[in-house]
């Protein structure tokens, strides 16, 4: 039944966005509308009133392709309690033009846009309040980025002498492990630590 439904509102949103849709996505049982991204909030607007009805927004998110030209996606994922659908609405952008923000069609997507901005570096157009959300003041970089060093750029920690918490560069304390990257069951191809006799049986 929610296949016919998809593909009714596919045939729908192909007649009225037009040149705003870029792309329909109807793979695993979802569907998707990659759109432009400036037509954010007229077709968001749009997909919450009649015939739609996706009335709640009920996560904003963000993916990063660093090949690509304009590096992220922009998520939205729509809920039509009255259908009981899913919808989720895509659109592309990079470090520096900034996505409308949708504050005005679901008041929620603010602390959503925020997180984005946090996590990847998104910039949201007529977002009042755009700042971090989830790292702490000073934090460098965004974490979700593809190209964010796992190790971090700092780390935190309680300093005794000065009684209080102190961010210092990150420290490695020991070498990187070399990784041969051999099947455990073959064995490697040079003599391990402490296998020297088991190479020789003859030598006591």
């Amino acid at each position: 039944m929610s296949e016919e439904k998809f593909l009714k509102i596919a045939e729908q949103a192909r007649a009225d966005f037009k040149d705003a849709l870029i792309d329909v996505i109807h793979a695993f049982g979802e569907l998707t509308l990659v759109v432009e991204r400036e037509r954010i909030v007229e077709v968001l607007s749009k997909l919450r009133a009649e015939p739609y009805r996706f009335h709640q927004l009920i996560d904003l998110c963000g993916a990063d392709y660093p090949k690509r030209e304009r590096r992220f996606d922009v998520v939205y994922h729509l809920l039509s309690l009255t259908q009981n659908l899913r919808l989720r609405v895509k659109v592309m952008t990079d470090e520096t033009v900034p996505v409308p923000t949708v504050r005005s069609v679901y008041p929620n997507a603010d602390w959503y846009e925020r997180e984005a901005f946090d996590m990847y570096g998104m910039l949201f157009s007529g977002q009042p309040d755009l700042r971090r959300i989830l790292t702490d003041y000073g934090f460098s970089g965004h974490p979700l980025r593809k190209d964010f060093p796992m190790t971090g750029h700092v780390e935190v920690r309680y300093d005794e002498e000065q009684k209080r918490v102190v961010y210092e560069p990150v420290k490695l304390v020991q070498e990187f492990r070399r990784f041969d990257f051999l099947s455990p069951w073959e064995g490697a191809s040079y003599v391990l630590p402490g296998d020297e006799k088991a190479a020789n049986p003859n030598k006591a």
